[in-house]
C-alpha cells in the first residue's frame, strides 16, 4: 500500500524567492510478518516556480505583502490549493533571516501555506538543505568522495560537507553576491561584515564610491579566497573567524573534501566565467563568480556539478525535510497534525532513574516555559532504559508526575522516543491515568537541543507519521 503526500519548498533569500511543490510517496516495506516500517520510497519535483527577486522595502524591511503575493501566484499557478498540501518547508535565508520584521513575515507565509507546514531558518539546516537539493549526499554515497558543497547566496555562503552519504560538518559565512549592491555606476550597499572584511584586506570600498571592476575584483578575490579557507584548501587568516554567521564555528579540522560542490544563485557564474556587464544584477555575484573560477584553491580538488544550483535551497526544503516515523506510535484522534512545538531534550543517564527523571522533565520545562508551564512540549528520550514491564510502568509515572503542569492545561503532551517503544509507553500513560485524549507518542525519532517538531496528518492506516525536525533560530 502506497500513500501520496503534496510537500512544498518555499525559500526567500537575500536576492530570491521560490517555490516548488513535490510528492513524497510513502509505503510500507516491511514483510507481511513483520511490524509495518513506513518510508519514503519516492521523491519527485512535480511543480517548480520561477525565480523572483525578493521583495524589500528597505535592505532590513521585507516587503511582507509583495512576498505573500509572490507565494500565492505560484500556488495558483501550480493549481495548488493551501488545504492540498501536506508538509513542506517555508525558509528565510541569508541576509533576508535578518530583516527587522522577518520572523512576523515567516509566520505570515506558513498560515497561507496550509495547515502543516514548516517555519524554519538556521544556517546548519540550511546548509543540510542545500547540499541535499543540489544531490551531493547521494554523489558521495556513490562515489566515496568527500564532497564540500558551497550554496553561495545574496547573503551567506552555506556549506555542508558529506563523505559516503553521511553529512561530515557544516558552516556558514558571510560571503554572498548581494553583500555590495550598485545602482547607476554608483555602490549603494556595502554590508557592514564585508566592509570589515575589505578594511582587513586594505581593500577600499564605501557607499558612493564608483562601481568598476578595477575597485570590485580585488573585494571579490578575497572572498573568494575565505570561501577556500572555509572548506580547509588554505590555511586560515586573522581576518577569517569573525565572517562565520552568528559567531559560527567551522567545519572541523579532519574534514578534508577531495571535490567541492557549487549551488546557490552564484553557482551558475562560476563556470562558465561570467561575460557581460558585471553588475547587470545590481550586486557583485558575477564578479565574485569570476574570482572563485581563478582563484588556484579550488583547482586543488575536484568538481561535481551539483543536480540543482539556484533552486537547490528550495528543492531541499520541499523535498527533503520529511521523514516518516516508526509503526509503533500512539496517540489520540483529534490531536493532529500539529506544528512548532519546543524539543525538551532528557539526559539519557536520567531515564534509568524514576526520581531523576521526574525532576529533569518537571525542570526542564519550567526552564522552558516559565511563564507558561502548561504550554505544549515535546518531552525527548531515547528509551534505551525501557527494558521490561516495570520499567515502562516507572516511565510513565515519571513522565505523568515530571509533567504535571503540562497534563493538567489545555494542550497535549508529545513524547519522541529514538527506539521503538512509544505505543507500550503511550499505552501505560493511559493506563496509569485513566486518559489517553491529551498525549501524542511517537518512535523512531532523532532530535536535539533547541528542535522543534511537527507532526502531521497519520499515513498508513494510522500507523506513522510524517515527522519533521526543524530550528527556529532568527538571525540577530
Amino acid at each position: 500500500m502506497t500513500e501520496t503526500i503534496l510537500s512544498v519548498g518555499i525559500d526567500a533569500g537575500t536576492s530570491t524567492t521560490q517555490v516548488v511543490f513535490s510528492e513524497l510517496t510513502v509505503e510500507n516495506i516491511a514483510s507481511a510478518f513483520s511490524v509495518p516500517r513506513f518510508t519514503i520510497v519516492e521523491k519527485v519535483v512535480v511543480y517548480r516556480g520561477r525565480v523572483h527577486i525578493t521583495p524589500l522595502l528597505t535592505p532590513t524591511v521585507i516587503d511582507a505583502e509583495a512576498l505573500k503575493a509572490i507565494v500565492l501566484g505560484e500556488y495558483r499557478a501550480a493549481g495548488v490549493d493551501p488545504s492540498d498540501v501536506g508538509t513542506g518547508a517555508t525558509i528565510i535565508t541569508g541576509e533576508t533571516a535578518r530583516a527587522e520584521n522577518a520572523e512576523q513575515v515567516l509566520a505570515a507565509l506558513s498560515e497561507l501555506a496550509g495547515d502543516f507546514v514548516v517555519a524554519t531558518a538556521g544556517p546548519h539546516l540550511e546548509s543540510v538543505l542545500a547540499a541535499r537539493g543540489a544531490g551531493v549526499d547521494t554523489y558521495s554515497e556513490h562515489t566515496g568522495a568527500v564532497v564540500a558543497n558551497l550554496d553561495i547566496g545574496g547573503g551567506t555562503t552555506n556549506i555542508a560537507a558529506y563523505h559516503r552519504g553521511r553529512l561530515q560538518g557544516t558552516s556558514c559565512l558571510d560571503i554572498g553576491g548581494r553583500l555590495v549592491r550598485v545602482a547607476d555606476g554608483r555602490i549603494t550597499y556595502v554590508s557592514q561584515q564585508l566592509a570589515r572584511l575589505a578594511a582587513a584586506a586594505g581593500v577600499a570600498v564605501a557607499v558612493g564610491d564608483r562601481a568598476d571592476v578595477a575597485r570590485l575584483l580585488p573585494l571579490a578575490r578575497v572572498m573568494a579566497r575565505q570561501l577556500a579557507m572555509g572548506i580547509g584548501l588554505v590555511d586560515k587568516d586573522e581576518a577569517h573567524a569573525a565572517i562565520y554567521t552568528n559567531d559560527g564555528h567551522p567545519l572541523a579540522a579532519g574534514i578534508r573534501p577531495t571535490e567541492v560542490s557549487f549551488s546557490g544563485g552564484v553557482a551558475d557564474l562560476v563556470d562558465p566565467p561570467f561575460a557581460g556587464d558585471p553588475f547587470r544584477y545590481g550586486d557583485i555575484g558575477p564578479l565574485l563568480g569570476q574570482a572563485i573560477a581563478e582563484d588556484s584553491a579550488f583547482s586543488l580538488v575536484g568538481r561535481h556539478r551539483a543536480a540543482e544550483t539556484i533552486g537547490a535551497t528550495v528543492v531541499g526544503a520541499g523535498v527533503h525535510t520529511t521523514e516518516i516515523s516508526g509503526s509503533t506510535i500512539d496517540y489520540a484522534a483529534g490531536l493532529l497534525p500539529i506544528r512548532n512545538i519546543p524539543i525538551v531534550p532528557i539526559p539519557e543517564e536520567a531515564e534509568a532513574d524514576a526520581a531523576r527523571l521526574t525532576d529533569e522533565i518537571a525542570r526542564r520545562i519550567a526552564m522552558l516555559n516559565p511563564d507558561e508551564p502548561d504550554g505544549t512540549v515535546a518531552l525527548a528520550l531515547t528509551g534505551s532504559a525501557l527494558t521490561s514491564f516495570a520499567a515502562v510502568q516507572r516511565t510513565a509515572a515519571a513522565i505523568t508526575d515530571g509533567a504535571a503542569a503540562v497534563l493538567g492545561g489545555p494542550h497535549p503532551l508529545v513524547i519522541v522516543l529514538e527506539s521503538d517503544r512509544a505505543k507500550v509507553l503511550g499505552q501505560s500513560l493511559a493506563v496509569h491515568r485513566g486518559r489517553r485524549d491529551d498525549i501524542i507518542c511517537i518512535d523512531s525519532v532523532a532530535t536535539a537541543d533547541g528542535d522543534y517538531i511537527d507532526i502531521g496528518t497519520p499515513v498508513g492506516a494510522g500507523r506513522a507519521v510524517p515527522v519533521v525536525v526543524k530550528t527556529l533560530v532568527f538571525n540577530q
